[in-house]
């Protein structure tokens, strides 16, 4: 089995354009996909276990989409539990309706449907979605999301040869299940029983591997040309470093910001981190080259399953990769990690998604409004069951999602008191929100004070990350800060023992996900939710979506759905609508096609 640069066969090119082209009167493009998530059987490490696909597919679908453009996504849920998707560092402008995590939306029961309908504004780059419920995401469920800048926006390179998105991530032959329980029990699952590429074990680098028989993956290129790769840690608990045999990793973006062109040999990429890097064909291409993904900062595993690898191979190559694998940082060595980290800096003369240039935002010069300083602590007890808490607090997801009892006034559901430094109290399971000031700017500094690397994610935003060192922060800390070119995303690290402090300005209204994406944080209660209202009326806030599934106390409202499985809402308007429009383009390309 073989994994290669994805192409779409005339098929899908005739159903992409007819999706675009049936609402190109409107003002920007809708884009429609049906997908069905359900269980897959398969064996990524040799043993048979089952994995969540999307339409059969492990990963899923890659949702490759141009600024601005409106994507409609129909998913059924096959699974025996509730599922909801999220699209990691989308920013869901004004719409976090649409987030799908348990704060904005009720879970997609066992089969039924929903249709998720946001627009990608003002934002290009790399993305994934993934199950943000259930401790899902440890049995798969993601795939990649691609936003293209519109023609009119010059990109900072020139057009690669070819895009290639890769998926990395620690596995675990347990179910998510009884990881799951696992966790709930305080049973460390410590290091992963693999690494995977693509849904793929490791190429039979040794000999311990050469009797394994499972399939690996295959990047096929050619000499002389250069690939983007869009690499996603999409694991649950484990940083890994990503290399290419004798090849560089020339780092142009992350996370929809466009970096500082550097040449690196390997790049560490936490959990829920994205990256994307030209690679360029410049070897001999008379044998093939390793492509490797290996764990960081975790107890050792003597399994040759632990390293990821695949092969990169030249349409050239006479013979298979050949002498050790590409050598790793030292695995104990967070110095040469954060440092690493320190490096990436924003590209400042660069358009992104719109005409100016992205440092023409003078994040540096803005006043701060209000500053956080959040602490993360290991797990423990609190009223006789495992929790992990963020200043204290660990937080309970209410049956009712918060940003419906907002928009039905429930009292009762959710605190504004989210404290803004640690308490000096015992810690508590509650369901406290952060009150953010709506075009305020806010400084938050997250202080690890666990043993392991936390990737902290916040939906809605892009933010700056500003600075990170070991120790404790303190106000003096500042003078450490870089206030010119600091790289915006949406995921960050925070080395144990240490800090690292972000920027971001809160001009995007709605109740918005912040959470530590290692599984097992999150599911233990480390998260909490950002709220952030425009106190006067806007009428560019999205409403409720008139397909909202209600639960909890507002479980009265929730209507019968009779089509589970077609578009529903605006979805099914639009697609009526348009039907004439399509079969009219229908017959104008079949007719250029016979030609």
């Amino acid at each position: 089995m073989r994994c290669s640069p994805p192409h779409l066969p005339c098929t899908s090119l005739v159903v992409l354009f007819l999706s675009v082209a049936t609402v190109c009167l409107a003002a920007d493009p809708y884009v429609f996909f049906d997908w069905t998530v359900s269980y897959l059987t398969a064996s990524p490490l040799g043993t048979r276990q089952q994995v969540i696909g999307i339409n059969g597919q492990f990963p899923g679908p890659i949702l490759n989409v141009t600024t601005n453009w409106n994507v409609v996504v129909n998913v059924k849920n096959n699974l025996d539990e509730p599922l909801l998707l999220t699209w990691n560092g989308i920013q869901h402008r004004k719409n976090s309706w649409q987030d799908g995590v348990l704060g904005t939306n009720c879970p997609i029961p066992s089969g039924w449907n929903w249709t998720y309908e946001f627009q990608v504004k003002d934002q290009i780059g790399s993305f994934f979605y993934f199950p943000s419920t259930n401790f899902q995401r440890a049995a798969g469920g993601y795939g990649g999301i691609i936003i293209n800048n519109r023609d009119i926006i010059p990109v900072p390179f020139l057009l690669p040869d070819g895009d290639v998105t890769l998926f990395i991530s620690d596995w675990f032959t347990k179910s998510h299940k009884k990881l799951r329980k696992d966790v709930e029990s305080k049973i460390d699952f410590g290091a992963p029983d693999g690494i995977l590429m693509n849904g793929f074990g490791p190429f039979p680098y040794s000999s311990e591997l050469a009797s394994g028989g499972f399939p690996y993956g295959t990047i096929n290129v050619e000499p002389g040309r250069t690939y983007r790769f869009r690499v996603h840690n999409s694991g649950i608990a484990t940083t890994l470093n990503f290399r290419i045999q004798n090849h560089n990793l020339l780092l142009v973006e992350t996370e929809g910001s466009y970096t500082v062109q550097q040449n690196y040999t390997n790049m560490d990429i936490h959990v829920g981190q994205s990256f994307s890097f030209l690679v360029t064909m410049d070897q001999s291409g008379s044998n093939d080259y390793y492509i490797v993904a290996s764990t960081r900062f975790t107890k050792s595993s003597s399994s040759p399953k632990a390293t990821g690898v695949a092969i990169l191979h030249y349409s050239s190559s006479q013979g298979p990769a050949s002498g050790p694998l590409p050598d790793p940082p030292i695995e104990s060595d967070t110095s040469f990690s954060m440092n690493q980290a320190r490096s990436i800096r924003l590209n400042v003369s660069a358009g992104a998604a719109r005409p100016n240039p992205q440092g023409s935002f003078k994040y540096g010069q803005i006043t701060v409004t209000d500053v956080y300083v959040i602490v993360n602590s290991p797990p423990e007890k609190i009223d006789g069951r495992l929790r992990a808490t963020l200043n204290g607090i660990s937080y309970l997801p209410p049956s009712t999602p918060l940003k419906l009892a907002q928009q039905y006034n429930i009292s009762g559901v959710y605190k504004l008191d989210f404290p803004k430094r640690p308490m000096n109290r015992h810690p508590k399971v509650d369901t406290s929100v952060m009150n953010g000031t709506y075009k305020g700017f806010m400084e938050i500094i997250f202080q690890n004070s666990d043993t392991t690397v936390k990737s902290y994610h916040l939906d809605g935003y892009a933010f700056f990350v500003v600075g990170m060192d070991f120790g404790l922060w303190t106000e003096n800390s500042r003078s450490l800060y870089n206030k010119g070119d600091g790289v915006a995303r949406s995921t960050t690290q925070v080395f144990p023992g240490a800090w690292t402090a972000i920027l971001v300005y809160l001009d995007n209204a709605g109740m918005w996900n912040l959470r530590i994406d290692n599984l097992a944080s999150w599911y233990l209660g480390q998260e909490v939710y950002l709220n952030v209202v425009n106190p006067e009326i806007d009428t560019s806030e999205n409403s409720i979506p008139e397909n909202t599934i209600y639960c909890g106390r507002l479980s009265p409202l929730q209507r019968d759905q009779s089509q589970r499985v077609n578009f529903s809402g605006s979805a099914r308007s639009i697609l009526a609508t348009s039907r004439g429009i399509l079969l009219a383009l229908f017959a104008i390309l079949i007719s250029s096609l016979a030609r």
